[in-house]
């Protein structure tokens, strides 16, 4: 076992633009599964889970209405998802610069992602970067709702890869609190919503991607 774990978040980090088809699908899923499709208020770096709890509760639902049905939700949203993407014009989404060079040139790498899986590897797949992640791999926001408890789930995944060698990309101060939390390290990239005063709690704070490598090369790990 050699370097880090390095674990990539989607939304802000690799894909630097909106994407109106995961809102559109999103609220399709959730009118088909509880009869409304509330806002809600999102806080980046949540899982999908975890924002729909929170919509949905603002809406009225307690969690006897949502708790059941949210895996049927998971399983609608990315079927929706993956059907609109097939007909959507991608072409104004942009990329983080050097993504697939940076990734290409890391040994152990998987994905951390609020996203569904499905979600995930289709946003993955239009960007050009699927084949560079392995589908055994990484950790998905469908998968636990709360984002600290996904690195035990992506560690596990690595045949049990220690946490203190484990370091989360990512562009929001949630994704640096609880790569924090679960014992792991973070760099996190000032390419989203959030500058590099807001990330500074972060072990190295990046202006872009292409900046990673020498970023991971400074983390004593």
């Amino acid at each position: 076992m050699s370097g880090a774990l390095v674990l990539f978040d989607v939304d802000g980090t690799l894909l630097l633009t909106h994407d109106e088809v995961y809102v559109e699908a999103n609220r399709d899923a959730l009118r088909d599964v509880w009869g409304i499709a509330p806002d809600g208020t999102d806080v980046p770096g949540q899982t999908a889970l975890a924002h729909t709890r929170q919509a949905l509760r603002a809406a009225g639902l307690d969690d006897g209405d949502i708790d059941p049905k949210l895996d049927v939700w998971c399983e609608a949203f990315s079927r929706r998802y993956v059907e609109l993407l097939a007909h959507a014009d991608t072409t104004a989404w942009q990329l983080a610069p050097r993504a697939a060079a940076v990734i290409s040139a890391l040994e152990h790498r998987a994905l951390l992602t609020g996203n569904p899986e499905p979600v995930a590897r289709a946003r993955l797949e239009r960007l050009g970067l699927a084949g560079l992640f392995g589908t055994n791999g990484g950790a998905f926001g469908c998968e636990r709702e709360q984002r600290i408890d996904l690195f035990a789930l992506a560690r596990t995944r690595a045949d049990d890869w220690p946490a203190e060698r484990t370091v989360a990309v990512g562009d929001t101060p949630v994704d640096v609190s609880s790569a924090h939390a679960a014992g792991a390290r973070c760099v996190a990239v000032a390419s989203g919503a959030y500058d590099a005063a807001a990330l500074a709690a972060a072990d190295r704070v990046i202006s872009t991607l292409a900046e990673l490598p020498a970023a991971l090369q400074n983390l004593p790990l």
